[in-house]
């Protein structure tokens, strides 16, 4: 369980985590990350869930999630 671990970090150290992240994955272990950076979460995730305001307002797919146009738009600023 990681919650927000790029907060507060320098962008080399952030590319750190998620490597990281991406290698406990990799063998196999479930990871269960909240994190605000979504589009470096929902890349390397199996599953997303959306919250707002402590709420859950979307779930499924991560790749789905990621190009969802929704999502893109609030939360990845495009």
């Amino acid at each position: 369980i990681l919650d927000e671990p790029s907060m507060g970090l320098s962008p080399i150290m952030v590319d750190k985590i998620f490597e990281v992240v991406s290698d406990v994955h990799g063998q196999g272990m479930t990871v269960l990350l909240v994190e605000q950076n979504a589009s470096r979460a929902l890349s390397l995730a199996d599953r997303g869930y959306v919250m707002d305001s402590g709420e859950i307002t979307m779930t499924g797919d991560a790749r789905q999630l990621l190009n969802d146009p929704k999502v893109r738009a609030a939360y990845l600023g495009e």
